[in-house]
Formats: structure tokens, sequence, C-alpha cells
């Protein structure tokens, strides 16, 4: 693998922590593509399937249930993971990423709320099966599991605020970095911004066509403007489309 700057220098194997499906594109997704073009193993270990999510108008039909909309998102992640080069995906709690001895399980997504305008919290209602109700250790573990079949280099997830605040972004950003140092595999972290102390910031703007690949994946989550440049969420946000993203070792 040629040399790469900062936290991706001499990497040969990752594991990547998302909560739900299109975070992967969403948080870094043309980092996970620069790895793959590296020459990287790069494997994804999404949380749950996005069940409390919003869904664009339209795209299914209005008495879709949650596990229909459940094999909806996981098929989108699969068109997403084939786009960005992911070499192996898991869904946490089911084997092989469950912790030894332990049932099956399917963390259903935590949902949340806006606290302001691009910060989310805790929703209002909670679900016993959710990631954030969880214990913290069962999470572990079933990481755990996924890093022995893996052996990464590094392992790579969100802020400690989860990119934007969302329950199970923190949750999985505490699991994955309590996986790390258990494990004493190196940690980074997903940053937006060029200018926080300690980051590595990578353009990469020459993976653009796979990140609108799996941007586009993922229908009932958002809807890429025809010219690639902006994109709005099923809530009605908009963004422009990002390549750049941050990595922040953290000890």
């Amino acid at each position: 693998m040629p040399n790469v700057a900062g936290p991706l220098a001499g990497v040969r194997r990752a594991l990547v922590v998302h909560a739900h499906p299109d975070d992967e594109v969403l948080a870094g997704g043309a980092l996970l593509r620069e790895l793959h073009e590296n020459g990287a193993r790069v494997a994804l270990v999404t949380c749950s399937r996005g069940e409390a999510g919003e869904i664009v108008a339209g795209v299914l039909p209005s008495d879709t249930s949650e596990a229909e909309l459940a094999a909806v998102r996981e098929r989108e992640v699969r068109g997403s993971v084939a786009a960005l080069g992911i070499d192996a995906h898991y869904w946490l709690g089911t084997p092989p990423a469950r912790g030894a001895g332990a049932d099956a399980r399917a963390y259903r997504d935590s949902g949340m709320r806006w606290v302001r305008p691009g910060v989310a919290g805790p929703a209002d209602t909670t679900d016993d099966r959710s990631l954030t109700a969880a214990p913290l250790a069962e999470v572990v573990a079933d990481l755990a599991a996924a890093l022995a079949l893996e052996a990464p280099d590094l392992i790579i997830s969100y802020d400690d605020a989860g990119g934007y605040g969302h329950p199970d972004h923190v949750r999985a950003r505490e699991a994955a970095l309590a996986c790390a140092r258990e494990a004493g595999v190196p940690f980074a972290e997903l940053i937006e911004q060029p200018d926080v102390p300690g980051t590595t910031w990578y353009q990469l703007s020459r993976h653009r066509h796979a990140v609108l690949a799996a941007l586009r994946s993922h229908r009932t989550q958002l809807t890429v403007a025809v010219d690639g440049e902006s994109l709005v969420h099923s809530g009605g946000q908009r963004q422009a489309v990002t390549t750049d993203i941050g990595l922040r070792l953290v000890d």
C-alpha cells in the first residue's frame, strides 16, 4: 500500500463502525474508497437497520412495515458497500458479529429528535430492543467478535459527539473506542472540519463518482440532485455532497 498521511499510514486492514445504513457514505464514504484503492481491506459494521428513520416520500408504499423497511435498508446498504469497495459487511448482533454463546439479535434504531438545528438528541420514547438500551458490554462483545475475524490495523468511527449527536452514533463510538482499547488497536475518529487540532485532512474529490453511486443506493433516505452537487434528506434537510474528511487518532 502506498504511503498515506496521518492515521491511514501503513494501514492494511480497517474496521469501520457505523450506526445506520447510509452513514458509511455520508460520514467518510470517500475515505473508504481511498483505502480500497490503496489496497487495504475494509470491513464495515452497521449497528442497526435504521428502522426509526424517516422515508423519502413516495419511495415505498405508505403501509410498509418496520420489518419490510429493514429489509429494504439491508438491500440499500449492499449497493453502497459495492460502490465504495468495502470488502466485508457485518450487522452487529448477527453472527459472526455476535459475542460467543449469545443468541442472535437485531439492534433496533434508537430514534432521535432535533434539539436545535443540526444537533440531535435522544428520542422522546425508548425501545428495549434499541442499540442505546443494550448494555455497553454486550455491544462491545459483538464488535470484538468482528474484530477477531478482521484483525484490523485501525478502527474508525465517529467523534465523541457522534457527528451531529444522534444517540446511536454516540453509542457506536463508545463501543468502538472501548473495543479498540481492549484489543490494543489504534482508533481514529471522523472529523468534518479541517481546523480541528490533531486532524489529518483528506481531499478525496477523485472518489466523487463512487460516493454518488453509494448515495443513490439509499433511495429511502435521500435524493441526490441531478448535477450531483447536493442532496436532500428524507426530513427535508439539504446539504452539499462532500468527499473531503478528516481523521484524528484518539489515545
